[in-house]
């Protein structure tokens, strides 16, 4: 299998960035790890094994990028309004940046936004943001809406509510959503949505389900049996949704 290790300085971000890219050919897939992970997550933890023949074939190519979570929304010493701030470069950073590399690389015109957890929130987001970058989303295990505590998990805003910040809660934009253009993008991405029975974002899922059925969004909605909040059980999902 194909593997190459990329590292630059992100003008957008201040910082430097790293990524992993499997795979010489197919459809390109930009992977999100995990609230607060690296880019080498789904590495260590079997996911790109899970995918390996897929790769192999040509079928898919997987970009892992890396996250800043914990310089935006899990960032508590700064203020929430900064949090969303540095959230959106890094939405920039991925569109600007990441996309025009991994054209560079591959010429397939389809792309596939792919995470786990807080990384399903990543995925899903920029894709309904941006449907027409996007051909398909995989989104296992997310959150979408970000101002609501539950079962332990904090509001990562803090109480703090502006326009940025409903921008980028799909559960809030998506209700309100009237241009033609944009909900017919959006209708044309193939959505699937997994989440757990007893995870305790599946009521976030279920009202994202609920919203997309009203917009005429047709998209998948699987419940997995148990939390199935894990790296195990994200695996038994990739092996059915990807």
């Amino acid at each position: 299998m194909k593997r190459e290790h990329y590292r630059w300085h992100s003008a957008l971000l201040g910082r430097d960035m790293e990524l992993l890219v499997f795979g010489h050919a197919g459809a390109r897939v930009i992977a999100f790890p995990p609230r607060c992970g690296r880019f080498y997550d789904y590495e260590n933890e079997g996911l790109v094994g899970t995918l390996g023949h897929h790769i192999k074939q040509g079928w898919v190519q997987l970009i892992c990028v890396d996250s800043i979570d914990d310089e935006a929304f899990y960032n508590n010493w700064c203020h929430p309004r900064d949090r969303v701030l540095r959230h959106i470069q890094y939405e920039r950073y991925i569109l600007d940046e990441v996309l025009p590399l991994s054209r560079s690389l591959n010429g397939n015109p389809f792309l596939t936004s792919l995470g786990c957890s807080f990384g399903a929130y990543h995925a899903m987001n920029i894709a309904l943001r941006h449907p027409h970058a996007f051909g398909r989303v995989v989104a296992l295990s997310g959150r979408y809406d970000l101002t609501r505590s539950c079962d332990g998990f904090r509001n990562l805003l803090d109480g703090h509510y502006d326009q940025d910040v409903y921008f980028n809660m799909p559960n809030h934009y998506m209700i309100n959503i009237g241009d033609k253009g944009m909900l017919d993008a959006i209708r044309r991405l193939d959505i699937k949505m997994v989440i757990g029975e007893y995870d305790p974002f599946f009521e976030d899922n279920r009202r994202l389900s609920e919203i997309l059925w009203q917009k005429g969004i047709w998209h998948q909605f699987r419940v997995w049996s148990g939390r199935a909040h894990s790296f195990r059980r994200w695996r038994e999902m990739l092996c059915w949704f990807v």
